[in-house]
């Protein structure tokens, strides 16, 4: 898509990921957000951010979306080809710094993969 319009609301929403160290849950950001701009507007703008490689997303252990900012990424392609953890105490989900190689199955394009750790974070034990 290119580079998002940097308007007050994706301003808005950029800060959050840039003062944020983990993952932040899209009922979060709507929660947080709520008083600003709508569900909808949410979720549009996290579309764009995600196009343009300036986040990313994946699902959590209850079937919730999560986003986190890229590191290196662009809308030409992601590089955030890494395992999430999810504290089942805290709650807290946040980016490994662990990388592994997508496999390549014959027959098959993989253009994304989920790998999602659940269990007890070192604040938590």
């Amino acid at each position: 898509m290119g580079v998002t319009r940097q308007t007050k609301q994706v301003k808005t929403l950029l800060d959050i990921f840039n003062t944020e160290n983990n993952a932040i849950s899209v009922a979060d950001l709507v929660k947080k957000l709520s008083g600003q701009m709508n569900k909808t507007t949410v979720y549009r703008i996290l579309d764009r951010l995600m196009e343009d490689g300036i986040v990313h997303s994946f699902v959590g252990k209850n079937g919730l979306k999560w986003y986190a900012k890229c590191q290196g990424c662009s809308c030409d392609a992601h590089f955030d080809v890494h395992p999430h953890f999810q504290c089942k105490v805290c709650g807290e989900v946040s980016c490994l710094t662990s990388s592994f190689k997508i496999p390549e199955v014959k027959g098959y394009k993989v253009d994304a993969v989920n790998l999602l750790l659940v269990g007890t974070c070192s604040d938590c034990l």
